[in-house]
């Protein structure tokens, strides 16, 4: 599956390249939004997808920070 094979990428980036991912996709997310809102957005299933990276990308941040500790 695509999402196992990003999972692992993320698992291999630092916390520093997470937080950039992070807000690379936060940024996507606003982008696509505002596209939708003018109707110029054809694929609208990308901010579902876009959504659940960020999830990801949390999730990941998460179980670094607790496995730190």
């Amino acid at each position: 599956m695509k999402s196992k094979k990003y999972v692992e990428d993320l698992m291999t980036k630092s916390a520093a390249e997470l937080k950039d991912e992070l807000v690379s996709a936060k940024k996507e997310l606003f982008n696509l939004r505002l596209q939708n809102a003018t109707n110029q957005l054809n694929n609208t299933s990308r901010i579902k997808k876009v959504c659940k990276n960020i999830a990801r990308i949390l999730t990941v941040i998460v179980q670094k920070t607790n496995s730190a500790n």
